[in-house]
């Protein structure tokens, strides 16, 4: 297991663990998720446990290709899977940790075409 709190984050929002996920997000985690065509911003664990149940039911995993850890910001480059088959696109994510070790400011950009790796 990836000691990146990112890649722990995506690994239990991946397995249905969304109770796992939000314990390792502050209670007032600011986010901003960039998607073809709208950014969905929040100010606290609702707003992301919200949209990750508003998904729907695909069954889709991250796949880390790139991490990285920077003082009290980490970095987390991959692809999205669906259905272990399909390659869906490719993201960019960053989060700053606060002092207690959770996730107090996420930021991710999904694009379904570009990957910055040529073999991935």
């Amino acid at each position: 297991m990836s000691s990146v709190t990112l890649t722990r984050y995506y690994a239990a929002v991946d397995s249905g663990d969304l109770d796992g996920a939000m314990a390792l997000l502050a209670p007032d985690v600011r986010s901003a998720i960039l998607v073809p065509g709208r950014t969905v911003r929040g100010t606290d664990r609702q707003a992301l446990r919200d949209y990750l149940t508003g998904r729907g039911a695909v069954v889709r995993r991250h796949v880390p290709l790139r991490e990285t850890v920077e003082g009290d910001l980490e970095f987390v480059y991959g692809k999205v899977v669906e259905d272990e088959r399909t390659t869906t696109g490719y993201f960019l994510a960053s989060v700053r940790i606060d002092e207690a070790g959770l996730i107090a400011a996420y930021q991710v950009a999904f694009d379904p075409e570009l990957s910055l790796l040529p073999d991935a």
